[in-house]
């Protein structure tokens, strides 16, 4: 028996939801947080714009509510939405006390001292940021505050392999009791125990071969949580952002849609602009139809990217509002002030994700699930702009109060079994991995992506039946590498993103199939809804 890891939380993911849930757990908790890399590594870090909030006068709950259910397309909870944006307000009001410094706007306009940019969706300005980095000011605020805290253990390099449940290993009453958990740098497999478990791991960005999201963002906690037998809902609306710098250097590099907020324009090769042919509201109408617009002029014209001009603004404003993608686009020889952007869509949040509750309660006792890797009933068939860091920041304080209300009924698991190593040799075919997860990525984005049809996703689908099974084998006989967790997590994570598109027969949000192009208004709106059977 090998020592095993016990905490009261253990929190697995490190991003805005993860490290708040933690800082506030802290407090009268003994806190695990793993991480894949090291722990500023996520998608928070790269987000750009902003958190949306009510923070000027002249703005309301109202509003905010309206313009979120509106983009998500009828499939949004009310009562969830509304839940989120009153807490708004106190969330900002957290991150500004742990330290974050949002950009201050040069005459208080509004009431508020912060500027404020507006996005596509919104029908105000109420997208607090900090510059063009918002996610790395939010990111690198908490980090430093975690390092700092004596009750919070950061485990770097930390992969998460499987739930332990009660139900695994004979119990009665299903329970999450800990993880499995990988060690990258001593190739080793531990075992955490927990009363509560957290999945606070993002989304699954890397599943298709052009994505905004960082290499980890592989989704593992979807996969997990599924495999555990809790429901994942709605994982048909995959967002597209519409505009990621198109480079052969640029590895997954997003321009901010608070450029299209402060007057950018998309064009097409020749100087034309196009938007105002698909949608009144042009380049501030939601992502979706942006992302299909431009998705659509691509293969209408045969062209390889279109383009995003923000020229018309005066350089000193860009680089003092803009001064990442500024820099940034300079590195590969692009002056914003001068020429306009090269751009593509690509893969960017997974709206859909695990069952939860407005605790952050999922289906199995013990397991919450809090911000991307959730499915909250917030965003429905499409996010709106700059509600995710919102979402991660009002999910983390609800599931601490929970947690906290509840923590003495949930009791700390007694020695677990350790990980059976003994029936697995070493792999002398890595190359199977890196094949597979190469041929997963790119029939998702041809046969899965921005505009679908059944043919495609049947295909797709019978792709992922076929990989499903040779992955599993492999998986059985040899020796777990991180590597080998992701390419099981994504092909999982890719047959339910195939069997939830089949089942929506209409186009709904960020679904779009050639096969059923309207919205089907014959019923009520309803959610996708999976379940393993683990009987």
């Amino acid at each position: 028996m090998h020592d095993q890891y016990r905490h009261d939380v253990l929190i697995i993911g490190s991003g805005a939801a993860g490290l708040s849930l933690a800082l506030k757990l802290a407090e009268f908790a003994d806190v695990a947080v793993l991480s894949k890399g090291p722990l500023t590594e996520g998608a928070t870090l790269y987000a750009q714009g902003g958190v949306s909030a009510v923070l000027d006068n002249s703005d309301s709950i109202e509003s905010h509510l309206q313009d979120t259910l509106a983009v998500g397309a009828g499939l949004c909870d009310p009562d969830v939405v509304r839940f989120v944006v009153e807490n708004g307000f106190k969330s900002i009001q957290w991150l500004i006390n742990q330290g974050v410094n949002f950009t201050r706007a040069t005459s208080a306009e509004g009431g508020t001292p912060y500027h404020l940019h507006k996005e596509g969706g919104h029908s105000h300005r109420r997208i607090i940021h900090a510059a063009d980095a918002t996610g790395r000011a939010i990111e690198s605020t908490l980090e430093s505050q975690a390092h700092a805290h004596p009750r919070i253990a950061i485990f770097e390099y930390h992969t998460a392999i499987d739930l332990i449940t009660s139900a695994k290993i004979g119990g009665t009453h299903n329970h999450c009791l800990g993880a499995y958990v990988l060690n990258q740098k001593a190739d080793e497999i531990s075992v955490f125990r927990a009363r509560t478990v957290v999945l606070a791991s993002g989304g699954a960005g890397k599943v298709y071969l052009y994505t905004s999201n960082p290499d980890i963002c592989t989704g593992d906690g979807i996969a997990m949580a599924w495999r555990a037998g809790c429901r994942i809902a709605n994982m048909e609306f995959v967002q597209f952002h519409p505009t990621c710098l198109y480079h052969p250097k640029a590895k997954s590099y997003l321009i901010s849609e608070a450029l299209r907020g402060e007057g950018a324009k998309l064009l097409l090769t020749n100087g034309d602009a196009f938007m105002q042919r698909f949608d009144a509201r042009v380049e501030l109408a939601p992502r979706d139809i942006v992302a299909r617009a431009i998705d659509h002029e691509m293969k209408r014209t045969g062209d390889s990217c279109v383009f995003l001009d923000i020229s018309q603004k005066p350089k000193d404003y860009l680089i003092s509002h803009f001064p990442t993608i500024y820099q940034r686009c300079l590195e590969f020889g692009i002056d914003i002030s001068r020429e306009p952007i090269p751009v593509v869509p690509a893969a960017h949040y997974t709206c859909g994700g695990v069952v939860n509750d407005k605790n952050g309660r999922t289906d199995l006792p013990g397991l919450y699930a809090i911000g991307e890797v959730s499915c909250s009933g917030l965003h429905g068939a499409n996010r709106m702009a700059s509600n995710s860091l919102l979402e991660c920041v009002v999910y983390a304080h609800a599931a601490y109060t929970d947690i906290r209300q509840h923590m003495d009924t949930y009791q700390m698991p007694g020695e677990l079994p350790d990980w059976d190593e003994s029936r697995v040799t070493d792999s002398d075919e890595e190359v199977v991995v890196s094949h597979n997860w190469d041929e997963i990525r790119r029939y998702m984005w041809d046969y899965v992506g921005i505009v679908r049809t059944n043919k495609r996703l049947q295909r797709a689908q019978h792709r992922t039946r076929l990989l499903q099974a040779e992955i599993a084998d492999y998986y059985g006989n040899f020796r777990i590498t991180n590597d080998l967790i992701e390419l099981r997590n994504l092909v999982i994570v890719a047959g339910l993103i195939i069997e939830s598109a089949l089942l929506r027969k209409e186009s709904r949000g960020l679904h779009y199939t050639l096969d059923y192009p309207l919205a089907d208004t014959s019923k009520p709106a309803r959610n996708t809804i999976l379940q393993k059977n683990l009987s």
